[in-house]
């Protein structure tokens, strides 16, 4: 059982108010993170994965950003960040939560960040101590309304992060 709570609401208002929030919310991620990316399709998961794991630090020998693809096909694509590993999960063609065994996601849950998009096709494995991150259109085309919901760990956690974009 979970004790899941609202904890914020972000309106963000395009692709680069995307990024900054990103940018902003990227050093509250540590390994076991598991962040639960609900949303109807073009909602913007992907693209709010791609600007948080191009926010997080990059190892020395990387030079850019790097491509951030949907895993739509793969189902996950790994990136080795500076200090993290991140796992990108996209569960929409997973028929039985018990084939994410085969993607990994043990491992993924212990030594990385988990991103997951359609988290709900992971059944009875998603861990009650995850981050669900609801994202929705906002009221313009660009606009997009990002709710955040967690126990009171991930609250406590996250509360500077909301207090700075609040007053940002």
């Amino acid at each position: 059982m979970t004790d899941e709570r609202f904890i914020s609401e972000v309106l963000i208002a395009d692709e680069k108010a995307t990024i900054m929030f990103a940018n902003a919310f990227a050093p509250y991620l540590k390994t076991g993170d598991v962040l639960a990316l609900d949303g109807d399709l073009g909602a913007g998961k992907t693209a709010f994965s791609r600007a948080l794991i191009n926010a997080l630090p990059f190892d020395a020998n990387q030079l850019e950003k790097e491509e951030v693809p949907s895993p739509t096909f793969t189902l996950v694509q790994m990136y080795d960040r500076a200090e993290l590993q991140v796992w990108h999960f996209d569960l929409y063609r997973l028929e039985d939560p018990e084939e994410a065994y085969e993607l990994g996601i043990e491992d993924a849950f212990l030594e990385g960040v988990s991103l997951i998009e359609w988290p709900d096709k992971l059944g009875f494995l998603m861990p009650s101590d995850r981050l669900l991150v609801s994202l929705r259109y906002g009221s313009t085309d660009t606009a997009r309304v990002i709710t955040f919901f967690g126990n009171e760990k991930w609250q406590e956690r996250l509360s500077p992060l909301f207090a700075q974009v609040s007053t940002s």
